[in-house]
């Protein structure tokens, strides 16, 4: 088995940049060889959470659209930030309902998910909607949402044929994809 101690030593760290949604911090390090160096970090001031809606007949709701930083069109489950002191479940179902309409009578935790462990400590949660309702979205003024509706099978295969990149998209419908046996 590796060895778990953290071989990293940090000798200071600094802010560099701070905005409503997240910061990055600089640190100067001895790395896990015994060289120093610098490290960065990015923190985000709200907690990564991702809704897979299922229906009774297994279909699921995909959102698409253009994400800025990677000047590319994205197809996504409903996802968004919660704020950290807001209760997961309750920002879960809000974003589902802001992003496809969808109310759910029931929520299951299905995964957690690093999303760029290499800069980031941000945490993604995934959750299963069940019990569906249709109502009507509420998009947030940044967002221009394409919703739509296919069979949880089609989703897995663009994730699988590489149409979905997103990590939490991924790892959430990968995980309930095991889960349900497909």
């Amino acid at each position: 088995m590796p060895n778990e101690d953290n071989p990293w030593k940090t000798l200071s760290g600094k802010q560099i940049y701070e905005n409503p949604w997240m910061k990055l911090d600089e640190y100067q390090v001895i790395n896990p060889s015994g060289g120093r160096g610098i490290y960065g970090k990015v923190s985000f001031k709200n907690k990564a959470i991702g809704i897979i809606p299922i229906d009774k007949d297994r279909n699921t709701w995909l959102v698409g659209q253009y994400r800025y930083t990677l000047n590319e069109y994205s197809w996504e489950i409903p996802m968004g930030g919660v704020p950290m002191r807001e209760n997961t479940e309750t920002g879960a179902l809000r974003e589902l309902k802001e992003e496809t309409g969808l109310m759910a009578n029931k929520l299951e935790f299905l995964c957690k998910i690093h999303t760029s462990n290499s800069v980031t400590d941000e945490v993604g949660l995934v959750y299963l909607a069940k019990e569906l309702i249709q109502g009507e979205t509420e998009f947030d003024d940044t967002e221009d949402i394409v919703v739509k509706k296919m069979p949880f099978k089609e989703a897995l295969d663009w994730v699988l044929d590489g149409r979905i990149t997103d990590s939490l998209s991924v790892g959430g419908i990968l995980r309930y994809a095991r889960e349900i046996g497909i």
